[in-house]
């Protein structure tokens, strides 16, 4: 059975394809993107690794998964695209492969690859020739049409600017919503084009950084128009949120294979504090939401890879679930790990930031929550956070 053919019941296993894939990418990150070198990168003002990202990117060709192979990519499913996110949430990789790989790639879609602008495009993220980012907010959750806060005239000219866009600073390409003349239109616009600003915000999560996009007179390509603009963005929104829910996985199993880590090797009274019966109760109790929120991260890949129309729901479980179990990872990691884990030297509190980042990131827990009460009909639970 094709992986793009719709099954009656979702595949929550792994197939051998996506664990060879896995094999690659965490091959390729012990060796170019351990802890140390995340820390040393953090601290200068290029928090991104571009060499690594060449190597992930080209050589292995994750840039171009969810891109068609008649238009360069390697036609593959949000599946394998989850499996790249578990193993660059394990590893806080600083690489822009959410924001380019998926959620542009998947607003490029959804406007028609019939035209030489969409193709292109698409061929040379595929390539890794270029890295696009969507210029909405980060918060920006699925199902909503984030407000046209860019102008464009008839002839493609943008003014207006875009606060909290993650990656910015890496891309070559923006797509950039804005109401214009027939309304509503996804525009591309190039970083180095005349009039476009990208000004880096004080990041909370030092691996993906967030900027403020200001466009004044910058002239841009319109991709789509009031027919397709704001559903390239709905279906950009939705699979970015739910392969989110792998990243975050990945980022947490990491979090309790270190701290089983440590705490088997750390000793007080003579004994590993791993042997303590309270602490062997929280990493029990830790190891079961991990379990949990992957079967729910993995239904939400299958359901986003088959088209199934439980997609939206599945995504809705997926983030609700996952946000939290990351963050309660990465605390634990922190707090177990005692003195170490409140340092900068240590890598914890990477993990930490980025889990509390990707809690906000295309809608908040509470946010999902909320549009799944709507989805299965049941009451909203209390007021979102």
């Amino acid at each position: 059975m094709s992986a793009n053919e719709p099954t009656s019941e979702p595949d929550l296993l792994y197939s051998e394809a996506e664990d060879d894939l896995r094999a690659a990418v965490r091959s390729l990150l012990a060796d170019r993107c351990d802890p140390s070198a995340v820390l040393g990168l953090v601290e200068t003002d290029q928090p991104y690794d571009r060499g690594l990202w060449q190597a992930l990117a080209t050589d292995i060709g994750t840039a171009g998964l969810l891109v068609p192979e008649k238009l360069g990519g390697q036609g593959a499913t949000a599946r394998e695209a989850a499996v790249v996110l578990e193993e660059l949430g394990r590893s806080v990789a600083p690489v822009p492969y959410l924001t380019s790989a998926v959620l542009a790639v998947e607003a490029l879609l959804a406007c028609g690859t019939d035209g030489d602008d969409v193709s292109g495009l698409l061929a040379a993220v595929a390539e890794g020739r270029s890295v696009a980012a969507l210029a909405v907010p980060l918060s920006t959750a699925p199902g909503v049409t984030p407000p046209a806060t860019v102008r464009a005239t008839e002839d493609g000219v943008l003014d207006g600017s875009v606060g909290g866009v993650a990656d910015a600073a890496a891309a070559d390409v923006l797509l950039v919503p804005a109401q214009g003349p027939g309304g509503y239109g996804l525009y591309a616009v190039e970083t180095d084009a005349a009039g476009v600003a990208v000004s880096p915000l004080v990041p909370f999560d030092l691996t993906r950084p967030v900027a403020e996009v200001t466009l004044t007179g910058a002239r841009a390509r319109r991709l789509a128009g009031p027919d397709s603009a704001q559903a390239a963005v709905g279906r950009a929104l939705l699979t970015g949120a739910g392969l989110l829910a792998s990243e975050q996985l990945g980022l947490a199993e990491w979090c309790l294979t270190e701290t089983v880590r440590y705490t088997g090797e750390r000793n007080q009274f003579n004994r590993p504090v791993g042997s303590f019966q309270a602490l062997k109760h929280r990493l029990a109790r830790l190891w079961l939401e991990i379990v949990s929120a992957r079967a729910s991260a993995r239904y939400a890949a299958d359901a986003l890879a088959t088209g199934s129309p439980d997609a939206p729901v599945a995504v809705a479980v997926a983030q609700s679930a996952c946000s939290r179990v990351a963050v309660h990872a990465a605390e634990e990691c922190v707090q177990l790990h005692g003195g170490i884990g409140m340092t900068w030297e240590h890598p914890a509190h990477l993990y930490l930031k980025r889990a509390k980042a990707d809690e906000i990131a295309l809608g908040t827990p509470g946010r999902h929550r909320a549009v799944l009460s709507g989805l299965v009909d049941l009451a909203p639970p209390p007021a979102a956070r």
